[in-house]
């Protein structure tokens, strides 16, 4: 076996040598040394070396594992007080999941812990409320900020809200009203409503907002549960649209595109959002990433917990990376 080079500092050859063993034969840092006629000590540095160099490229692969130089490019470029980026693994179901989860720890380890905090509904926030730990945030009171009455088969956003202050332990508020109403003389009476317009005036003051955000799809929660139908989204694209927050449908700029829709829509309004003293944004999926732009340039969050392929898409829409 050829004897490695004293330490003047080692070439690439020698370094990749030692960190195939180490790495790629699970040999230990003492069995190299003694095949290849070097101290211990000598091993350790030509590992760290191999690192330093990017020979060697250490990657954490948990499915709960934080991409934290993406988190510094989004926080470098928008005015977030935090962001959780999880890795993609090319599986939509288990990437929300995985999301979900992240938010769920975010939840939990939020100080001061909140003792109101606003909720939306869907699928992700589903999987939050399944996910989150006994005991997140004992005494919170846990409100609707839209509409969840469904017009489908999806049920409605009532276990979201409950399950979370079940788990609080504390206490549910929950919005009796649909997300979309057919006239806005409807959802005028709607929110005239004193025991509706109390819950949304609890949810303007709350300490968080949290809510996922909408991509523009035809198979979105809003069309399954049966508030609008795929031509409605056709129509919303050619608006302009590039996903909801709430129900509420905004193009790249954060605006409105409908005020139509806007006037059927039992939830928040989006200033309501953007004077949240916290307000926690969930998106996962590269269909997510105009709306989740649209989020971060207009104020609408200072949170966002996301997924890689979310958040690639976001920084190539700014250049950032090709």
């Amino acid at each position: 076996m050829t004897q490695l080079s004293e330490w003047s500092p080692p070439d690439d050859v020698d370094l990749l040598r030692v960190a195939e063993l180490y790495y790629e034969h699970s040999m230990t840092q003492e069995e190299i040394a003694k095949q290849l006629t070097l101290t211990r000590w000598k091993v350790g540095r030509m590992l760290k070396e191999a690192r330093e160099r990017g020979i060697v490229k250490i990657e954490i692969v948990h499915p709960r594992a934080r991409l934290r130089g993406l988190e510094a490019q989004l926080r470098s470029r928008y005015p977030l007080q935090e962001a959780i980026i999880v890795p993609s693994n090319g599986d939509s179901d288990s990437q929300r999941r995985a999301v979900a989860r992240a938010t769920a720890d975010c939840l939990s380890d939020l100080r001061p812990t909140p003792a109101v905090i606003g909720v939306s509904w869907g699928r992700t926030m589903d999987d939050v409320a399944a996910s989150i730990a006994p005991g997140w945030a004992r005494g919170v009171e846990v409100v609707q900020v839209n509409g969840s009455i469904s017009l489908g088969r999806n049920t409605s956003g009532r276990p979201v809200c409950t399950e979370l202050a079940r788990q609080g332990p504390g206490t549910a508020r929950l919005l009796a009203a649909p997300a979309i109403v057919e006239k806005p003389e409807t959802k005028r009476a709607i929110v005239a409503d004193t025991s509706v317009r109390q819950v949304l005036e609890t949810a303007r003051a709350a300490d968080v907002l949290l809510f996922s955000l909408g991509a523009l799809s035809a198979d979105s929660v809003l069309v399954e549960c049966g508030y609008l139908t795929p031509k409605d989204v056709a129509r919303l694209r050619v608006m302009g649209a590039v996903g909801d927050v709430l129900g509420r449908f905004i193009d790249a700029e954060g605006n409105e595109v409908s005020s139509d829709l806007s006037e059927r829509t039992v939830a928040l309004e989006l200033e309501d959002i953007r004077q949240a003293p916290v307000a926690i944004a969930v998106a996962s999926g590269a269909e997510k990433a105009s709306v989740a732009r649209a989020a971060l340039v207009t104020g609408l969050c200072n949170i966002l917990v996301a997924d890689s392929d979310t958040v690639t898409g976001i920084l190539q829409s700014d250049g950032a990376i090709d």
